[in-house]
């Protein structure tokens, strides 16, 4: 009988050994999940997951070891987002991360999960936070303002090319600053004593037609408004105005490198590193409301000299020694 008693006793403590780790995995906490919402395309903007993934390295936490990653491509159309935002909000995400198309459907979506944005503007203007340094809310990221650069583009451009009369500006109707940016530029070319005329795209298969009708208007250079779509088409309009002949300039030096004659504006790269620091932070326990909306303070002016000499420009000596790199 004491054998028996034994021989049972020890099978119970065979089985609750078994049951060891299971429980202990059960008492571990699950990995928080973070939700990137992007207006863009996973194999054009790979430089700037890499770029996020940076940040959250930063902070102590790695993609599949410590933290999951929900990734959410609207692939530029931004109808889609709203209903992207919806569905990681019913995922309980522990954080969203959103660019500009997707910062406002992620508000519109939540007003408790923690939503850190980059965007292109000022955030106060647009309604997402109520000021800078204390945003309030459940809303925090990085703000380049590279929309309220659009006016300076046009002055570089006029500038590079002053005999210019004429100048086009491209514009993505469905970008929620659309009507800042052509209202601000239109007001700038005034200024400037240009005469512009408004472009809209927001699909690839509109560019041929718009850079022939650049011919039609005479248009002496073009300026590229900021927007997620037309920067994952950098390259591709940089190769396009060079094709044609138009002196051009937009935000990111992609599109200098591809011949494109100018760009202008704040590193892409280190605004997705800086929302990568911030969602880490976040993780850790600090506020959306009390971590200040970080704006770009590094600007790159970027003068593609084989360009301008395809083109026969004479780039001004003044606008060459303002410039942080020259391609030639």
């Amino acid at each position: 009988m004491q054998l028996d008693l034994r021989r049972r006793d020890f099978i119970l403590l065979l089985g609750g050994a078994a049951a060891w780790p299971l429980a202990a995995r059960a008492q571990q906490p699950a990995m928080p999940v973070v939700g990137f919402l992007n207006s863009g395309r996973p194999d054009l903007d790979t430089y700037l997951v890499r770029a996020f993934r940076q940040g959250l390295k930063e902070i102590g936490y790695v993609e599949g070891q410590n933290l999951t990653i929900e990734y959410r491509w609207a692939h530029g159309n931004y109808d889609r987002m709203p209903a992207m935002a919806i569905e990681l909000v019913r995922d309980q995400v522990a954080v969203i991360v959103a660019d500009t198309p997707g910062v406002l459907a992620a508000k519109a979506a939540t007003t408790t999960i923690p939503i850190v944005f980059a965007i292109a503007g000022d955030p106060v203007t647009a309604g997402l936070v109520a000021s800078m340094n204390r945003p309030g809310g459940n809303l925090t990221g990085q703000a380049s303002l590279n929309v309220q650069m659009g006016p300076k583009r046009l002055e570089l451009l006029r500038e590079m090319v002053p005999a210019a009369a004429v100048i086009a500006l491209l514009v993505n109707p469905a970008n929620p600053n659309a009507a800042i940016i052509s209202s601000e530029a239109e007001a700038a070319a005034r200024v400037l004593g240009l005469q512009l005329h408004v472009r809209h795209a927001s699909t690839e298969r509109e560019f041929d037609a718009i850079f022939a009708d650049l011919a039609q208007l005479r248009a002496g250079g073009l300026a590229i408004s900021t927007d997620p779509f037309f920067t994952n088409h950098s390259a591709q309009l940089g190769a396009l105005a060079l094709r044609h002949a138009i002196p051009a300039i937009y935000q990111y030096p992609v599109f200098a490198a591809a011949g494109g004659l100018m760009s202008y504006g704040g590193s892409i790269t280190d605004n997705f590193r800086l929302l990568g620091v911030y969602t880490g932070r976040i993780l850790n326990g600090e506020k959306p409301a009390d971590l200040p909306v970080q704006q770009s303070t590094k600007i790159e002016l970027i003068i593609n000299l084989k360009t301008a000499k395809a083109l026969g420009i004479d780039v001004p000596p003044t606008l060459l020694a303002r410039a942080d790199e020259v391609i030639e």
